[in-house]
């Protein structure tokens, strides 16, 4: 087989990772890809905007499976058009994909279909919006109603800091359109975890439970991110607590969006807060997670490809995957001033030694290749450390250890991925 992997994060990285392992590809291509897609996948300098440029490709090569990693362009509609020219694509729809692309639209459904979710309202006017959260009881949690990459959550303790973030995302737009609209809920407590499901719109395969670290600082602090680390298992999630979780947040879209007319074809990731009341859904998205696919797909032993595949044809036939009982862990290394202004091309060091030990890998994200041949940062979030151990704590120990060998100006990361896992562990 020829597949085709559209990103070039972190996330894309993982799957190219995954996908080279299996024996039914014959050739593997990534567009545009990183430093580190290279090196498993070749890399065209197509970008994941490009959509009419990739199914051209797509036709010219005649990819047999094209693996969209990036939400954007299923929001823009690349399934529609890659299905309406007969070539298998796995991914949502953009009626489907609008679950992630309006958080509006998605809170919707959730109430349509009774699936748990914070209290909530939507505002079109910064006015209404800001009165809103000056009368209403804080704290709250502001979202720009579109795509953010990850980046458009404001937590508000006061209505001072609600309106100052209704001031950045409406008057500013420091999110673009993305931000003419905004959803104001109700801030939950609780552990937050993310639940995995492949689904061809109607039969559903659950990966592994993982759980993101989405504040830029340790203890959680700082501003939201688009990730700094995942590890999974979860281990305050039980087998039955999880497929109750599944049975409450999963099926039910599924089966919702089924009966809406807009079957939902793809992998689906629930955002969940782990609530004294229940659990309660924050968010959808319509992709693998990132970082949360770097900490899941080193777990899993079965062949993904043939997976995928059944579903861009639209027939689940696989009904189980298996895994390893280790746990993994994730730690991202970010560029210095991330999420805000970061400077770029500073050499990467420490990466081949890490790369060679065991049960450990470096999964790129914002990477290239400079005219010495030498890895330099090329985006906010870089890379990922990431290992597998017999256990989570050993897991832990072995990202952390690797994980100070790597070096590059202004290079940070957290030092507590996992940490609150440990200590439920302990």
């Amino acid at each position: 087989m020829k597949v085709l992997i559209i990103g070039s994060g972190g996330r894309e990285h993982a799957l190219a990772w995954k996908i080279a392992q299996s024996p039914l590809l014959s050739k593997l291509y990534a567009a545009p890809g990183n430093a580190g897609i290279a090196q498993v996948a070749e890399c065209r300098p197509i970008a994941a905007s490009d959509i009419q440029g990739l199914l051209d490709f797509a036709k010219a090569q005649a990819i047999d499976l094209t693996i969209v990693g990036p939400e954007a362009p299923l929001v823009d509609g690349i399934v529609d058009l890659f299905r309406k020219e007969g070539l298998p694509i796995f991914g949502p729809s953009k009626a489907a994909a609008m679950l992630e692309g309006s958080k509006a639209f998605a809170k919707e459904l959730m109430t349509k279909f009774n699936i748990p979710t914070a209290d909530y309202e939507v505002f079109a006017h910064i006015n209404e919006a800001k009165h809103y959260c000056v009368e209403t009881e804080m704290p709250v949690v502001i979202k720009a109603d579109g795509l953010a990459q990850g980046k458009g959550v404001s937590i508000c303790e006061t209505s001072q800091e609600a309106v100052a973030a209704l001031d950045r995302i409406m008057t500013e737009g420091v999110f673009g359109a993305a931000g003419s609209r905004v959803v104001v809920e109700k801030k939950l407590e609780g552990e937050e975890v993310s639940i995995l499901a492949l689904s061809d719109g109607e039969r559903i395969i659950p990966l592994a439970s993982s759980q993101d670290h989405k504040r830029a600082y340790d203890h959680d602090r700082g501003p939201n991110t688009g990730g700094m680390g995942a590890y999974s298992p979860c281990p305050f999630l039980s087998e039955e607590k999880f497929s109750q979780i599944v049975d409450l947040v999963i099926r039910p879209m599924i089966a919702g969006m089924a009966r809406e007319g807009t079957p939902y074809q793809g992998l689906l990731y629930a955002g969940v807060m782990l609530t004294k009341n229940g659990p309660v859904v924050l968010e959808y998205n319509c992709r693998f997670g990132d970082p949360e696919a770097q900490a899941v797909l080193p777990r899993l032993k079965s062949d993904l490809l043939p997976v995928l595949l059944q579903i861009a044809k639209g027939r689940l036939d696989t009904e189980t995957l298996e895994w390893h009982d280790k746990g993994c862990l994730a730690v991202v290394m970010a560029s210095g001033g991330y999420p805000g202004h970061y400077d770029k091309g500073f050499v990467i060091d420490g990466l081949s030694a890490a790369a060679r030990k065991p049960d450990v890998f470096i999964f790129h994200a914002g990477t290239a290749m400079n005219e010495k041949s030498h890895f330099v940062t090329a985006g906010g979030r870089v890379l990922a450390v990431t290992a597998l151990g017999d256990t989570l704590r050993a897991a832990y120990e072995k990202a952390y250890t690797e994980i100070a060998h790597v070096r590059f100006q202004g290079g940070f990361y957290r030092r507590d991925i996992g940490r609150r896992a440990l200590e439920v562990l302990r």
